[in-house]
């Protein structure tokens, strides 16, 4: 995921803190005006109006099927509104569906990927620039092989974690 920094005025962030507060938090929001935005760019398409409205569903369920979806909810970290919004999201847009606590985990190891990319970058800039023994110069790259084979298992074992929850959102699961 691309990230992208601004910088804000204190009473400007006060300000958008206390609206998107009542719309899912700082970074909820801004998404789905970010989306707005470049949806209008299309013929046909409009920008939601800020604070624009959203429906309620309401569901009633046998005691059973209460019971067990409580259950379910309860067993990936949900309330059972949260966990019935996220398969009617995972239905309709297709994309992975996380509880808070997996979707900061996923930010963290984006985040350290990113670091680990950045080091490795440095070092294989290094190793371009400076003048080494043969043997020297094999060990370093033998090393950085090492890295590159490390990162690449990291995110097979992301896209694995990312498939497993499409999986358990859809409807063959």
């Amino acid at each position: 995921m691309d990230r992208l920094t601004l910088r804000l005025s204190p009473d400007l962030a006060r300000r958008f803190d206390a609206v998107a507060a009542g719309r899912g938090g700082r970074s909820r929001f801004l998404r789905s005006l970010m989306e707005g935005a470049a949806q209008a760019s299309l013929p046909g398409l409009e920008i939601p109006p800020p604070g624009g409205k959203s429906g309620k569903l309401t569901l009633r369920l046998g005691e059973m099927d209460l019971a067990l979806l409580e259950t379910e909810a309860a067993s990936v970290g949900l309330s059972r509104t949260q966990w019935s919004a996220a398969l009617i999201r995972r239905r309709l847009h297709g994309r992975p569906q996380f509880a808070r606590p997996e979707a900061l985990a996923f930010i963290e190891v984006q985040r350290e990927l990113r670091r680990i990319g950045v080091n490795v970058n440095q070092i294989a800039r290094a190793l371009n620039t400076a003048v080494m023994e043969g043997t020297v110069l094999d060990l370093e790259t033998a090393q950085l092989a090492a890295f590159a084979d490390e990162i690449r298992a990291h995110i097979t074992g992301l896209r694995e974690a990312f498939d497993g929850n499409l999986i358990y959102w859809s409807a063959t699961a």
